[in-house]
């Protein structure tokens, strides 16, 4: 699970964005204390700035307090908050309806995505990038396999309902990524390292769906027809980003195009889509999504 100090954070800073009125200290005291969170203790003064002060190192997000307006606390640069996807995930996975004592009443009816797993290494992991310290993970891989992987950490990401973390890997020599949930034990180090500063994450996955990047696999131009009320869908929550709509016959179908890398899970993306996609382009491609689908056919 996440830690304590996180969720206070989360909670502090989703209080003040969430408020249609102005805040003061004791209105924060008042509200944390009817909090599902208010078993963690108290909220003294100090503790309060404490949070402010590890909110804007955590996520660059400043807690101001206006004092000509009776001590009132607000967000000094809301528009840092609104560009930060790591801050915006976390808010969406774990803060709570500021009237908790009706959705608690819901519960049976509300139901809420499970929590990625692996959280509990979230603090070591976000020091480690903060310091550029290497780890040593405890890893123990789906097929069973435990090894000891010695980590320098670059990017975290979150990829359907799975965090992983990337980075470069001392005893394969190479960048990968690993699964949390996977994660036996971490340790940290003492040990430095550089970080490549022409390392960007967004740059790194631009061109894939999900997490896997191969750099031997070139990027292509894909092209796609998606069938019936399938159109709407893929409007509304593109394959990816580089994603252009080139082609359309109302009610019948719309041809999409993208500029990605061929990868495990755009095919698995793809094939989740059944009959209302069909690859047109490169040739080849479609003939191994066609094949794929035989094969999955010839099992029935």
């Amino acid at each position: 699970m996440i830690s304590k100090t996180y969720l206070r954070y989360i909670w502090l800073l989703d209080t003040i964005k969430q408020s249609r009125i102005p805040l003061t200290f004791e209105h924060i005291v008042k509200i944390w204390e009817g909090s599902p969170y208010a078993y963690m203790g108290g909220l003294p003064i100090r503790t309060f700035h404490e949070h402010r002060k590890g909110i804007e190192e955590m996520f660059g997000v400043i807690i101001e307090c206006d004092k000509s307006k009776g001590y009132i606390y607000y967000i000094k640069n809301p528009e840092v908050l609104i560009q930060n996807s790591y801050a915006q995930l976390l808010l969406r996975k774990y803060s709570v309806p500021q009237d908790f004592s009706t959705f608690n009443m819901m519960r049976d009816r509300i139901l809420l995505e499970e929590i990625p797993h692996g959280t509990g290494f979230f603090d070591s992991i976000v020091e480690s990038m903060r310091t550029n310290t290497e780890v040593i993970i405890d890893y123990q891989r789906y097929e069973g396999q435990r090894e000891t992987l010695t980590m320098q950490t670059y990017s975290m990401k979150v990829y359907n309902g799975r965090w992983y973390l990337l980075g470069y890997i001392k005893e394969k020599e190479s960048i990968r990524h690993l699964a949390l949930e996977r994660f036996l034990d971490l340790h940290t180090t003492n040990n430095k390292f550089d970080f490549p500063k022409d390392f960007e994450a967004r740059k790194y996955y631009k061109d894939v769906v999900g997490i896997y990047v191969n750099e031997n696999l070139p990027v292509v131009n894909l092209k796609i027809r998606v069938y019936g009320v399938q159109m709407e869908y893929m409007r509304m929550l593109p394959l990816h980003k580089s994603q252009s709509e080139v082609k359309s016959r109302y009610g019948e179908f719309a041809e999409f195009t993208y500029r990605v890398c061929l990868t495990p899970e755009l095919k698995s993306k793809i094939l989740a889509l059944g009959s209302n996609v069909e690859v047109l382009e490169p040739l080849e491609y479609r003939e191994e999504i066609k094949n794929e689908i035989c094969t999955t056919l010839n099992r029935y």
